[in-house]
């Protein structure tokens, strides 16, 4: 079977069929299902250390509260992708312009993913190729890009990711950088000052987006800054880009030149994706020729930045992305951001200092150093975003420490924790299960004895007892 790579329609194929399957006298070949059959228990004989560390991080998952806003929970569908013989396949290039032979199956399933993912977002072009969402993100910087051009984005101690130029990532290394920061007042995005900074920087390209930012990016002003300035625009939205593919979040895709995201933060397999909008076809000055933006980005892709795809990994966001169509996912994304809603009003309601006053996507920002008196030893300080995450920890309850804008502490530190409503929501709790883990996460820290920036005092019984009563709620709601 033969596909048109950008419309999805199948061709027709002339003359015999390529693949004619001969069953040897000696040995019956294997169908498809037994061959996939019982893979875990084919590592457990091959592979016993492996085998159950695999068994532990499962135990781990269930057994915990699972509030990092970075994570999700992919579908046994999607593993199975994953787990599957496309992985043996290796090739380069696009489907229809591949480096290697045997491609007529997985130039089908990279076909179907592309069909599917702009379904999915309202996008007239994507690139399913990126091995993550760091590599989405390079792949356009290395496409519109030169050596010492100037890029503005968030920084990333203001809720910014790495790769959008850090000192120490790719960009910052290449690139000019200037970051834009949020006001520290209210800690919102100021866009009249945004364009300010732009006008008088004159940036190449402009990044919106954040990993620590829990209110709404109004794409629409990015934009028009960019077209002010003369500036591309990428929206890197991993972490929303399941509300906005729902619905619950304005989408960028028309908005900016390009948008991308991880395929995991949504719930996903491990991945990146690049979209884009009306802009897709925009003529590119590549050299002596001019070519569309998207023959440039899939340049930048093979042979500029990637070589062979992850082929199992694109199948599996195939299966992801008809997840994403389905009424399911869509009313889980509405869900998900009522349950940060109340996770973070509960938090405000004891007493914490939440970012922003609450939330409009699937996280929440606590300012732990802000708390009110703790228990301290003589010799102690405060509460830190990396004792809050340790102590939960040993409680059985997962999150992550987080920079916060103007942060007094260092990365390694921090002042803030970060949690997030994706994996709990999927599992089926709500409303009333966010109260309840807000209240065991008061508990906890209202029990922490800091004795340093880095270490604290935690009775293991009340640490048991905790562990106990968050394993009972996981059994309620299992992984789904």
């Amino acid at each position: 079977m033969l596909v048109d790579r950008h419309t999805g329609e199948i061709l027709p194929r002339i003359g015999k069929p390529v693949y004619e399957i001969i069953e040897p006298a000696s040995q019956k070949l294997l169908s498809n299902e037994r061959y996939h059959q019982g893979l875990l228990s084919t590592l457990e004989a091959a592979d016993a250390d492996v085998h159950r560390l695999l068994a532990q991080e499962y135990d781990r998952q269930q057994n915990t509260l699972q509030l990092i806003a970075a994570e999700n929970q992919c579908s046994r569908a999607v593993l199975a992708a994953l787990g599957s013989v496309v992985q043996n396949k290796t090739t380069e290039g696009f489907a229809g312009a591949r480096f290697h032979g045997g491609c007529e199956v997985v130039d089908c399933l990279e076909t179907l993913a592309i069909s599917r993912a702009r379904e999915v977002f309202g996008a007239q072009y994507a690139n399913v190729q990126p091995h993550s969402g760091t590599s989405a993100n390079q792949i356009v910087l290395m496409a519109i890009l030169e050596k010492g051009d100037r890029i503005l984005s968030l920084a990333m101690d203001q809720g910014g990711h790495v790769s959008h130029g850090a000192p120490v990532a790719l960009a910052g290394k290449i690139f000019e950088i200037e970051h834009y920061q949020v006001r520290p007042d209210d800690f919102l995005l100021d866009y009249d000052a945004i364009r300010e900074q732009a006008m008088r920087f004159r940036p190449k390209l402009i990044i919106c987006g954040a990993t620590a930012y829990s209110r709404t990016i109004e794409f629409a002003r990015f934009r028009a800054i960019a077209d002010e300035v003369g500036a591309y625009l990428m929206a890197d939205v991993s972490h929303i880009s399941g509300l906005i593919s729902a619905g619950v979040h304005p989408s960028p895709v028309d908005h900016a030149h390009f948008t991308t995201t991880s395929t995991y933060k949504p719930g996903g397999p491990r991945g990146g994706l690049i979209l884009m909008g009306r802009d897709f076809d925009r003529p590119f000055q590549a050299g002596s020729r001019t070519i569309p933006l998207w023959e440039r980005i899939e340049k930048a892709t093979f042979p500029g930045f990637q070589g062979t795809p992850y082929l199992n990994n694109i199948a599996a966001k195939a299966v992801f992305f008809k997840e994403m169509l389905g009424d399911e996912y869509r009313g889980r994304q509405a869900r998900i951001v009522e349950n940060a809603k109340v996770l973070a009003e509960e938090f405000v309601r004891l007493g914490y200092d939440v970012l922003t006053g609450g939330t409009d996507n699937h996280m929440c920002l606590i300012n732990v150093a802000n708390l009110r008196p703790r228990r301290t030893a003589a010799s102690g300080s405060g509460m830190t975003g990396l004792i809050a995450q340790k102590s939960l920890e040993d409680c059985g309850i997962i999150v992550n420490m987080n920079r916060l804008p103007y942060d007094r502490h260092n990365a390694r530190i921090t002042s803030g924790m970060r949690l997030g409503t994706p994996i709990v929501t999927k599992n089926g709790m709500s409303p009333v299960e966010m109260q309840m883990i807000s209240q065991l996460v008061d508990r906890v820290l209202a029990h922490v004895e800091t004795l340093s920036e880095r270490e604290y005092r935690l009775d293991p019984a009340f640490a048991d007892g905790i562990r106990e009563q968050v394993h009972s709620l996981c059994l309620r709601f299992p992984m789904q």
